[in-house]
């Protein structure tokens, strides 16, 4: 089981090392009609019949999505696309835990993990716009019982609003450990922020020089969740509904740990192994970052409201000035609350991953295109990149996947401009250039050889992602399997 909630380069180094199944899911729960998990047509069948790995060899053939969902040990998926700034369709296949066996449905609930930050970020610029909340004022304004400790050298002026969402604020805590069970004593928001029992996580404090650079931090959205509260008067969960959920009609939704009567009416459970995980979920205490409950649909409806805004349209959750705020880069390749591809066509995503569920989103910004994966178990992480990569194939979008390719053969000269030392996103990495292929290593005993697919782009299928080289070779970028996550020359 992975032990860190994530969506960076930490959580995937985890699941490289546990992504091998220890049993089928398949020997447990027969196969649900294919009526069962909602609509078909023309798309949701190249789905079910057409995925493609990432590199693929002479002669492969695509496979079905019911002998990917066996190979990588994922019960279930939901799956929504948009198109054209509308919901095109949306589908569950599998089951959506291994003791009833019940179908997977585009309503089923799954945990969002880390796409958890995405609507607190939604929630924290409506407060902005209101006057509630000041995007470049110290947070400690904001909060009411407890402050941030400063430090006189790291944060000499405290940290912002602005720098929480883009993960620039240089605070600790990457992640949350899957330390709850249903039942279990949960620490309240300051015993999390103070890392005092019943919390298991260090406290949240400054770590790096605040707005200095990125590093991901899911503390930090807990000081959000403070704030907010702080601020507004009322209980995160409660102002979530008010002010995101309920209005964009996401009655799946909902910051609830552990999941109230209406969730558990048509939930996942979290999987490993081939076998229902303790207590058939974890509880996240900490919500701003980890504690959305959400089907597939509803999240298809956050981004075609975001997509409307970022379009200049009236009436939405945020205006278009601030929707132009949330999707612009702060730091590297993060906006507030969202990652941002730097090249090919404008669009934003998230992605995340609790003990039992991974989960994805992808959308356009300047098209009204998009994509939401959610999955209870296994290797969700590759089976979602298939799902993804195929449907982007489908549909005939350039960029919004990576494209199955072959390996290419490329001359030492070629390899070598790859070569260096290269740090970012909890990496560090050194890639070099042998006469059969560019090798990386990232601390492992053996250094592992890149699968090549072009003279700038490399597969790495220890951790799943594929990177890109800049022209210049100064930097490259995660550009599938992983946030566009940015490693720099040193």
């Amino acid at each position: 089981m992975r032990r860190i909630q994530s969506s960076s380069l930490q959580g995937l180094l985890i699941a490289a090392v546990l992504s091998a199944p220890a049993a089928a899911w398949a020997d447990t729960c027969p196969a649900p009609t294919e009526a069962a998990g909602g609509p078909s047509n023309g798309h949701t069948h190249y789905v079910q019949t057409k995925l493609l790995p990432p590199v693929i060899k002479p002669g492969d053939k695509p496979s079905t999505l019911v002998d990917e969902m066996r190979r990588y040990d994922v019960p279930g998926i939901s799956v929504a696309v948009i198109h054209n700034g509308k919901i095109a369709w949306a589908r569950g296949w599998g089951v959506r835990d291994l003791t009833s066996c019940a179908p997977v449905t585009p309503d089923t609930a799954f945990q969002a993990a880390s796409i958890s930050k995405v609507v607190t970020a939604v929630m924290a610029l409506r407060l902005v716009e209101q006057g509630k909340l000041g995007l470049d004022q110290d947070i400690n304004q904001s909060l009411r019982g407890w402050q941030l400790p400063k430090d006189p050298k790291l944060a000499p002026h405290g940290v912002t609003l602005r720098q929480l969402l883009s993960h620039s604020a240089g605070l600790g805590v990457h992640g949350f450990s899957p330390d709850f069970q249903p039942g279990a004593t949960l620490p309240t928001t300051v015993q999390i922020l103070d890392g005092v029992p019943p919390s298991q996580n260090p406290p949240v404090r400054s770590i790096l020089p605040a707005g200095g650079q990125f590093a991901y931090s899911g503390g930090g959205y807990v000081v959000t969740q403070l704030a907010l509260s702080d601020v507004s008067g009322v209980p995160f969960a409660e102002l979530a509904q008010h002010e995101v959920l309920e209005p964009l009609g996401m009655a799946r939704s909902a910051f609830s740990m552990p999941p109230s009567p209406a969730i558990l009416a048509d939930m996942a459970f979290g999987s490993a192994g081939g076998k229902p995980m303790p207590g058939n979920y974890a509880v996240y205490p900490e919500l701003a970052p980890a504690g959305l409950w959400t089907s597939a649909t509803d999240l298809a409806r956050l981004l075609v409201d975001m997509q409307a805004s970022a379009a200049g349209k009236q009436g939405h959750r945020l205006t278009p000035a601030m929707a132009h705020r949330m999707l612009t880069p702060v730091k590297d390749n993060w906006g507030l609350g969202v990652a941002l591809y730097p090249e090919g066509p404008a669009r934003f995503m998230h992605d995340g991953v609790n003990a039992g569920f991974d989960s994805f989103m992808v959308a356009g910004i300047d098209k009204g295109d998009g994509i939401v994966a959610l999955t209870n178990g296994g290797d969700g992480r590759r089976l979602m990149a298939d799902v993804v990569r195929a449907i982007a194939t489908d549909y005939g979008w350039p960029g919004m996947s990576v494209p199955a390719t072959q390996e290419k053969t490329l001359t030492l000269a070629q390899l070598s401009k790859a070569a260096g030392h290269f740090v970012g996103g909890g990496l560090d990495v050194m890639l070099e250039a042998r006469p059969e292929g560019l090798f990386a290593n990232a601390g492992a005993p053996v250094a592992e050889r890149l699968i090549a697919l072009s003279p700038r782009r490399f597969r790495s299928e220890a951790l799943g992602v594929t990177v890109e080289f800049a022209p210049d070779f100064s930097s490259c970028t995660m550009i599938e399997g992983a946030p566009p996550m940015k490693l720099v020359r040193k």
